[in-house]
């Protein structure tokens, strides 16, 4: 991509809302991003599944946003399309596979497999597991993305410059939907100081998310994992930001 720098300041997503690199080691890294907003969990996939409407150019081999797409289905791919020089209406000249579909569910849960930006040089891959919860009329949007490998130089930088470029998109992606604050809060807010999270999500959810994605669509009772996904871990203890605490 043509840009992947660490953004500078704390980057506040439309509220509330975390962006967390929650783990970062030799071996790799996994960030957590979270953002409420108020449209409805179909339509919260429907844009989700069209990235083409909100990710930016400014993170693309091509520099126009039209160029991705998804196919939201297990081997589908999120990809780009690098048109042709000469004619946009040739034969393109390449094209590039960001993540490939492993899990799908809609409209509750999408997992993806690839090595973002600049890590699809190395010798590693990410996950990109996403979750929508309905939160009243509304939908909570949960991303984690955990990439393993070898990577070279400064792996806790690297850690946190695709925590602000991920984070970059959801944020555009709560806007699209509607979700309020966003640039103008992250403008008026000291920068040491992240966005206060949205009210802690209930138990079953929080074991969804340790887990990757689970069986647990009713927070009043204990459901088995479906064949091949194993069992949720015990539950943890929630720190103040709502997520899971180590």
């Amino acid at each position: 991509m043509k840009r992947f720098a660490i953004l500078v300041g704390a980057l506040l997503l439309p509220g509330p809302a975390l962006a967390e690199v929650k783990e970062s080691s030799s071996a790799g890294f996994v960030i957590q991003l979270g953002v409420d907003v108020p449209s409805g969990p179909q339509a919260t996939w429907d844009a989700l599944v069209t990235p083409r409407k909100w990710w930016s150019a400014e993170h693309s081999y091509s520099s126009d946003a039209a160029n991705f797409s998804l196919d939201p289905r297990a081997g589908g791919c999120f990809c780009e399309v690098l048109p042709n020089r000469v004619s946009p209406k040739a034969a393109p000249r390449g094209s590039v596979e960001h993540m490939r579909v492993i899990y799908v569910e809609e409209p509750r849960a999408l997992r993806m497999s690839g090595a973002l930006g600049p890590l699809q040089a190395g010798a590693g891959t990410g996950t990109l597991t996403v979750i929508l919860k309905p939160q009243g009329e509304g939908t909570r949007v949960l991303w984690e993305y955990a990439y393993g490998g070898y990577l070279r130089g400064d792996v806790p930088g690297m850690a946190k410059a695709v925590d602000s470029v991920l984070a970059e998109q959801l944020l555009r992606l709560g806007k699209l939907l509607g979700a309020r604050g966003g640039a103008e809060a992250a403008q008026a807010a000291p920068a040491s100081k992240p966005v206060p999270a949205a009210p802690a999500p209930d138990s079953d959810f929080l074991r969804e998310m340790q887990a990757g994605i689970g069986e647990a669509r009713d927070s009043n009772t204990e459901s088995s994992p479906p064949p091949g996904l194993g069992a949720a871990p015990p539950e943890k203890a929630m720190n103040d930001q709502g997520f899971v605490g180590r």
